[in-house]
């Protein structure tokens, strides 16, 4: 099965509507596939349109920031009832967040000689939702830097001018927000937190603890060794395992819809516990 359960649209920080990455899933042959928009799920309706229309199975999903161990960390909820009060309200709050850091990293470049920051970071997105991608892409398209590593290892991380922090809900509060909405809680990119794997394995004992339900095993950078030490890792902790492309559309990421390596032998696979299936 070729399955893709991390996407965004321009909804959050991807570059196409929510039924044109319907449409890209289709033609990428992909058997399950999920939006999953950092903090929103303004656009799963028309997504879940679009693949009923193709007969695409689908499952409605988001991408929320959570705190665990002082560091930012990226939780999908799959599955999910978008009506739902109580994940709404906890998405409200992290939509404020994600205001008040855009203007702290607008003021931040400005500090540094880049005029009107904001306002040119605006302009590449199509709804409120700005994110840490925008400003990379801005950055780019103005000549600061070349790739987005570039530009986060200058501008975004650490100590950088356009770095700052934000206390997301810890990560317990977040998992309660999408069981609440019927969904599964998985860590997204496991690898991508710049953690050892001593950490890595303490985040999935912690997650676990938490009534987390899975980990994204797979993704669209994965080597096969991390592959192998994720999916191993998850089996030990009794965690699901999932997999997702991370698809943005930007032409500087090359990624593409579907873009997952085979997933091991597992009888521990997420999407055999989803709604689709019944």
């Amino acid at each position: 099965m070729k399955v893709d359960l991390h996407s965004h649209s321009y909804y959050s920080d991807g570059v196409y509507s929510p039924s044109e990455v319907v449409e890209l899933a289709n033609q990428a042959k992909c058997d399950l596939f999920s939006l999953t928009d950092h903090d929103t799920t303004d656009g799963l309706s028309e997504a879940q349109q679009r693949a009923d229309d193709l007969s695409l199975n689908f499952t409605p999903g988001v991408e929320i920031s959570a705190f665990w161990n002082n560091r930012t960390i990226h939780i999908l909820g799959l599955d999910i009832n978008i009506n739902n009060d109580t994940l709404q309200k906890g998405l409200r709050q992290n939509q404020e967040l994600r205001k008040e850091r855009a203007e702290k990293i607008g003021f931040g470049l400005r500090k540094v000689g880049i005029k009107d920051a904001l306002d040119k970071t605006k302009v590449l997105s199509k709804t409120d939702m700005i994110t840490r991608t925008h400003f990379a892409q801005m950055l780019i398209r103005e000549g600061y830097c070349k790739d987005m590593k570039s530009v986060f290892r200058r501008f975004l991380t650490g100590k950088k001018p356009g770095s700052t922090s934000v206390e997301w809900s810890n990560f317990e509060e977040v998992i309660d927000w999408i069981h609440s909405a019927g969904g599964y809680a998985v860590i997204a990119h496991p690898f991508r937190y710049r953690m050892t794997q001593t950490k890595i394995k303490r985040m999935f004992s912690d997650f676990k603890e938490a009534y987390g339900d899975g980990v994204e095993a797979i993704t669209a950078m994965s080597s096969g060794q991390e592959i192998n030490l994720c999916s191993n890792w998850a089996n030990k902790n009794n965690l699901l395992i999932s997999s997702g492309s991370d698809y943005h559309g930007w032409p500087n990421q090359r990624i593409n819809v579907g873009s997952i390596k085979e997933v091991p032998n597992s009888d521990n696979l997420i999407w055999n516990h989803l709604s689709w299936q019944r």
